[in-house]
């Protein structure tokens, strides 16, 4: 790894340009995360629930994020290696099945080219290095959390958790924050969100937000510090406080329709590490 890093450093233009391909790679396979892991949980739940009453368990096929291959969710076609290049086969395609004619949704092509661009984005902003590596890795659990968020309402442990001790692992040398501030920054996520959980439950006697945002925000703190954290607030509440406006106004949702509050904390963090430093001073001199 070393050494491709120092050819990388030789050659920027090879390091962004192979960023942008990495990054359109791992988009499809964030497709294929943002599809299936709710369904494997899903299997999961079901299986302990019988396990629990004593019953029997059904006998599965085998369902995980290698298998089985990819296939039209409308007639079954097996995708080929030549249909499922990133983006450019859904262009081809023109967005349909090539068996069925089904539409495919533009989702796909969406992910795979936001999951580039960010990639190629960290590449530039960070330049050739293990931050960039790590910035990129931050960014690609953010899509996958953000897609299955709006999908289900849910944010997974097994994308929360591991992407909150990776950041304490990455700033064991100081990449985004000191290892103090990321540690404090765990827990001031976790507790700042869960504080207003409490007292929104308190207040109304419901639930205001899932316990996966604690985590989501716990995890952001590990990875920049927790003096970033009003700013990721900041603006996952404006952003947020919008679009449950605009939804509302437009007859798209009433006023207790739940709307998934972890894509815009994933925006704010994805903002955050970009530019969360500039930012924080200008809104937040204080803690600068």
């Amino acid at each position: 790894m070393a050494d491709w890093l120092a050819y990388q450093t030789m050659h920027p233009g090879l390091f962004q340009t192979t960023a942008l391909a990495l990054g359109l790679v791992i988009g499809s396979f964030l497709n294929v995360v943002i599809h299936r892991l709710p369904r494997m949980m899903e299997r999961q739940w079901q299986l302990e629930c019988a396990s629990l009453r004593q019953g029997t368990i059904p006998a599965q096929e085998p369902y995980n994020l290698a298998v089985p291959g990819s296939r039209c969710p409308a007639c079954g076609h097996v995708i080929t290696a030549l249909e499922n290049i990133p983006v450019i086969s859904w262009l081809v395609l023109r967005g349909r099945c090539s068996a069925c004619h089904s539409r495919i949704s533009p989702r796909y092509p969406l992910v795979e080219l936001s999951t580039g661009l960010l990639t190629l984005a960290a590449a530039i902003h960070f330049g050739p290095g293990m931050q960039a590596v790590a910035a990129a890795a931050f960014l690609w659990i953010m899509i996958a959390l953000t897609g299955i968020d709006l999908d289900t309402r849910l944010l997974p442990d097994s994308l929360t958790l591991p992407l909150l001790w990776l950041g304490l692992l990455v700033n064991l040398d100081s990449h985004f924050a000191t290892l103090p501030s990321a540690v404090i920054g765990a827990m001031a996520g976790y507790l700042s969100l869960w504080s207003v959980y409490w007292l929104f439950r308190l207040a109304t006697g419901k639930e205001g937000m899932g316990h996966g945002d604690f985590k989501l925000l716990a995890a952001i703190g590990a990875w920049l510090g927790w003096q970033i954290l009003p700013l990721v607030i900041l603006l996952s509440s404006v952003v947020g406080a919008a679009v449950g406006i605009s939804l509302i106004l437009a007859s798209k949702a009433e006023r207790n329709t739940a709307i998934p509050f972890g894509p815009y904390l994933a925006g704010g963090g994805m903002l955050a590490l970009f530019w969360g430093q500039p930012l924080s001073h200008l809104l937040f001199p204080a803690l600068a």
